[in-house]
């Protein structure tokens, strides 16, 4: 009997590393490294590169010494826009995502570091439904300003495992559901899946609900004014917008659930400022459905928010009319990974 390959899923976080060893579908090791302050104090994310790949070869010495892997697969970064499904990594994402002209994140470094560990190994290395995943409609592109389009950019990794899922347990194949998923994370996203398809998204970057510590859909003619105010840097307007904004501007704290213990505790700031982003989330909800021009199969709510019925309540409560609401809290991020590469590997589907 053929044993299951072996798997090393990376995942790279603010100040951490996720790292985990899957044969074939279940984990059998795995590890949160968390990087010391110092290490990760530059904010080019090359510069980490070689301690954090130190840091992967140490957990799989450890975790599985003198093994072989199978595939590498790292969590995709900030990329042009791609398609969706199971990537193989080349060196030329891993070289743009070490230069990060769409930005800096730690995700960034997820292929560099498959890369280089399936060199080791003499595997393939994969990435699987990044951020930058482009299936709009042409229509869904289109802005009022001649060469300025939409871009597709959502939690598509968590957005499209949890329809997978969702479909699964409906007994029904992906590509006959429309669904609306809403990722509710530090930031939320969003998007509507037909025939398989994120044919519509909603951007945390340029609009949609606030969240955490992002600004989310702010007035076009307060962005002026802050790009155009005495002193004003574009560094610094983005950190505001993308980073300083949402629950952080609004509250002082990122953290979903301090917020909501605050509206719970009678904070009226902290009740206001809850309840929008749950009627933005709302709001954004019913875009999607329109992009599905009403025929919806169900809404599912899911992220690290959806744990909190003080956020569900709010949003099954407006969007309940629209279709079938269906919490699938949490995001597997290691698990989603994972499975990617064991549809390729397994021939379900091919590698883009």
């Amino acid at each position: 009997m053929t044993a299951a390959p072996l798997i090393l899923v990376v995942n790279p976080g603010a100040g951490s590393t996720k790292i985990a060893l899957f044969r074939g579908g279940e984990p059998v090791a795995g590890e949160t490294l968390r990087h010391p302050p110092g290490a990760i104090a530059t904010p080019r994310m090359a510069e980490q590169l070689p301690m954090r790949l130190a840091a992967a070869r140490d957990f799989l010495g450890r975790a599985a010494p003198g093994a072989r892997l199978d595939a590498v697969v790292g969590r995709g970064g900030l990329l042009g826009p791609v398609p969706a499904g199971t990537l193989r990594a080349t060196p030329e994402m891993a070289d743009e995502l070490l230069r990060g002209p769409r930005g800096e994140h730690a995700s960034n470094l997820g292929v560099p570091i498959a890369l280089e560990v399936a060199r080791e190994h003499g595997c393939p290395a994969y990435t699987v439904d990044p951020v930058s995943v482009d299936e709009l409609l042409p229509e869904a592109r289109v802005t009022g300003l001649a060469g300025v389009e939409r871009r597709s950019f959502a939690h598509a990794l968590n957005i499209r495992a949890t329809a997978r899922r969702h479909a699964r347990d409906c007994g029904r194949p992906l590509g006959e559901m429309r669904l609306v998923v809403a990722h509710l994370g530090t930031g939320v996203s969003l998007a509507a899946l037909r025939d398989g398809r994120m044919i519509d998204v909603v951007n945390p970057q340029d609009e949609g609900p606030y969240a955490g510590d992002r600004a989310g859909g702010v007035p076009v003619t307060a962005v002026v004014e802050m790009c155009f105010a005495p002193g004003a840097e574009k560094a610094a307007v983005r950190r505001r917008l993308f980073g300083d904004g949402g629950l952080f501007s609004l509250l002082g704290t990122r953290d979903a659930r301090e917020a909501v213990a605050r509206a719970r505790a009678g904070e009226m700031a902290a009740v206001l400022a809850v309840e929008g982003m749950c009627y933005q989330v709302a709001k954004a909800v019913g875009a999607m459905a329109v992009a599905l021009e009403g025929q919806v199969d169900a809404v599912i709510l899911t992220g690290g928010m959806a744990h909190d019925p003080h956020v569900v309540e709010p949003v099954q409560r407006r969007v309940s009319w629209i279709a079938p609401v269906v919490v699938l809290p949490g995001e597997d991020e290691m698990s989603a990974l994972a499975e990617g590469v064991l549809r390729v590997l397994s021939g379900e589907e091919a590698a883009n």
